[in-house]
């Protein structure tokens, strides 16, 4: 029974942990919740330039795909990749501020976590290039006459 309960605390023992105890700010307020998360798009925006790539990436394959007039499952599919890539680079950027957070000298084990981090945007990225192609192209070889 012992292995039994080691195990089940070994489950249950981050629930447990009360964040509150160990948080400079935590906000009750779901207004200054959603304010703290505008505040990171808007630092985002501001501070990493692939991010103003995005936006400029998703305004205009979000205007092809209206052009196009894809049918309203495959514009949620793309709107759901779209959102992926944008999660990633947010992630990313999160892993970095703790990463450059946590020291200011190099460590192999900094570079593998901001690698990493870095090759979820990549593959996440590439996911989306596949996906919006199969989603884009047909309508657009027919919309050119060539299918």
């Amino acid at each position: 029974m012992s292995r039994m309960t080691n195990w089940i605390d070994a489950l249950t023992a981050t629930a447990k942990i009360n964040p509150d105890e160990y948080s400079l700010k935590v906000s009750p307020n779901r207004f200054k919740s959603l304010g703290y998360a505008v505040a990171g798009w808007l630092f985002m925006l501001r501070w990493q330039k692939n991010t103003r790539l995005q936006a400029v990436a998703t305004i205009a394959v979000m205007g092809f795909a209206v052009w196009l007039q894809i049918d309203l499952i495959s514009l949620a599919l793309l709107v759901l990749t779209i959102t992926i890539v944008w999660m990633a680079e947010f992630l990313n950027a999160a892993v970095e501020a703790c990463v450059n957070l946590s020291t200011s000298e190099y460590h192999p084990m900094a570079k593998v976590g901001k690698d990493v981090a870095s090759a979820a945007v990549l593959l996440s990225v590439v996911a989306a290039v596949v996906i919006g192609g199969l989603l884009l192209l047909p309508p657009l070889l027919q919309k050119i006459g060539w299918a």
